[in-house]
Protein backbone atom coordinates (compact mmCIF):
# COMPACT_ATOMS: atom_id res chain seq x y z
CA UNK A 1 0.00 0.00 0.00
CA UNK A 2 1.60 3.38 -0.59
CA UNK A 3 0.05 6.37 0.47
CA UNK A 4 0.21 10.64 -0.02
CA UNK A 5 -0.40 13.43 1.36
CA UNK A 6 0.39 17.39 0.28
CA UNK A 7 1.08 20.36 2.45
CA UNK A 8 1.71 23.64 1.17
CA UNK A 9 3.63 26.40 2.50
CA UNK A 10 3.32 29.51 -0.01
CA UNK A 11 5.28 28.22 -3.38
CA UNK A 12 6.58 25.20 -1.63
CA UNK A 13 4.76 21.52 -1.53
CA UNK A 14 5.64 18.95 0.52
CA UNK A 15 4.20 15.98 -1.08
CA UNK A 16 4.68 13.22 2.32
CA UNK A 17 4.93 9.62 0.62
CA UNK A 18 4.05 6.40 2.87
CA UNK A 19 4.01 2.78 1.94
CA UNK A 20 6.23 0.73 -0.98
CA UNK A 21 6.69 2.70 -3.73
CA UNK A 22 6.58 -0.43 -6.22
CA UNK A 23 3.43 -1.00 -8.10
CA UNK A 24 2.41 1.12 -10.87
CA UNK A 25 -0.92 2.38 -8.98
CA UNK A 26 1.46 3.26 -6.64
CA UNK A 27 3.97 5.26 -8.99
CA UNK A 28 0.80 7.15 -11.09
CA UNK A 29 -0.70 8.04 -7.56
CA UNK A 30 2.67 10.16 -7.07
CA UNK A 31 2.63 11.61 -9.70
CA UNK A 32 -0.71 12.41 -9.60
CA UNK A 33 0.09 14.66 -6.77
CA UNK A 34 3.51 16.24 -7.72
CA UNK A 35 1.74 17.20 -10.95
CA UNK A 36 -1.04 18.37 -9.17
CA UNK A 37 1.24 21.10 -7.30
CA UNK A 38 2.67 22.50 -10.82
CA UNK A 39 2.48 26.08 -9.34
CA UNK A 40 5.05 25.50 -6.92
CA UNK A 41 8.68 26.38 -7.25
CA UNK A 42 9.74 23.58 -4.84
CA UNK A 43 8.22 20.33 -4.57
CA UNK A 44 10.01 18.27 -1.58
CA UNK A 45 9.05 14.26 -1.74
CA UNK A 46 9.07 12.97 1.64
CA UNK A 47 10.53 9.28 1.80
CA UNK A 48 10.71 9.30 5.65
CA UNK A 49 8.00 6.22 5.52
CA UNK A 50 8.82 4.29 2.52
CA UNK A 51 10.48 1.35 3.11
CA UNK A 52 10.90 0.57 -0.66
CA UNK A 53 11.29 1.39 -4.12
CA UNK A 54 11.57 -0.96 -7.08
CA UNK A 55 11.45 -0.72 -10.97
CA UNK A 56 8.24 1.03 -11.59
CA UNK A 57 9.11 3.56 -8.59
CA UNK A 58 12.21 4.01 -9.83
CA UNK A 59 10.99 4.69 -13.47
CA UNK A 60 8.63 7.21 -12.25
CA UNK A 61 10.85 9.28 -9.72
CA UNK A 62 13.31 9.69 -13.08
CA UNK A 63 10.11 10.55 -14.66
CA UNK A 64 9.38 13.27 -12.31
CA UNK A 65 12.75 14.36 -12.15
CA UNK A 66 12.41 15.48 -15.60
CA UNK A 67 9.30 16.52 -15.26
CA UNK A 68 10.14 19.30 -12.28
CA UNK A 69 13.53 20.62 -14.66
CA UNK A 70 11.04 20.89 -17.56
CA UNK A 71 8.81 23.25 -15.30
CA UNK A 72 11.17 25.30 -13.05
CA UNK A 73 10.64 23.50 -10.50
CA UNK A 74 13.46 22.61 -7.68
CA UNK A 75 12.48 19.04 -6.89
CA UNK A 76 14.24 17.12 -3.69
CA UNK A 77 13.88 14.26 -1.53
CA UNK A 78 14.11 14.46 2.33
CA UNK A 79 15.11 11.58 4.73
CA UNK A 80 15.14 8.55 2.32
CA UNK A 81 15.55 5.17 4.20
CA UNK A 82 19.25 3.77 3.86
CA UNK A 83 17.43 1.12 1.47
CA UNK A 84 15.62 3.11 -0.28
CA UNK A 85 18.96 5.65 -1.12
CA UNK A 86 20.59 2.60 -2.07
CA UNK A 87 18.09 1.49 -4.95
CA UNK A 88 18.08 5.64 -6.41
CA UNK A 89 22.12 5.04 -6.34
CA UNK A 90 22.51 1.99 -8.03
CA UNK A 91 19.80 3.32 -10.58
CA UNK A 92 20.71 4.73 -13.73
CA UNK A 93 19.15 7.98 -13.40
CA UNK A 94 20.37 11.82 -12.80
CA UNK A 95 20.84 12.14 -9.20
CA UNK A 96 18.19 13.25 -6.75
CA UNK A 97 18.96 16.32 -4.97
CA UNK A 98 18.57 15.08 -1.14
CA UNK A 99 17.59 17.95 1.42
CA UNK A 100 19.46 17.99 4.83
CA UNK A 101 17.90 18.44 7.72
CA UNK A 102 18.73 21.67 8.52
CA UNK A 103 17.99 22.77 4.71
CA UNK A 104 14.29 21.33 5.05
CA UNK A 105 14.19 23.41 8.25
CA UNK A 106 15.12 26.72 6.62
CA UNK A 107 13.10 26.61 3.44
CA UNK A 108 9.83 25.54 6.05
CA UNK A 109 11.20 28.90 7.48
CA UNK A 110 11.55 30.64 4.39
CA UNK A 111 8.16 29.63 3.21
CA UNK A 112 6.54 30.47 5.93
CA UNK A 113 8.38 33.80 6.49
CA UNK A 114 6.96 34.89 2.98
CA UNK A 115 3.34 33.37 3.30
CA UNK A 116 3.53 35.99 6.15
CA UNK A 117 4.81 39.05 4.21
CA UNK A 118 2.31 37.49 1.43
CA UNK A 119 -0.66 37.33 3.59
CA UNK A 120 0.30 41.12 5.20
CA UNK A 121 0.63 42.60 1.79
CA UNK A 122 -2.53 41.62 0.27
Amino acid sequence: MFAVNVERFGDMAVIECEGRLVQPESAYQLRNAVIGEADARIIILDMSEVSTVEGGGLGMLAYLQRWALDHEIRIKLFNPARTVRERLDHATMHPFDVASLDEMTALLMFAEIAQQHYTAAA
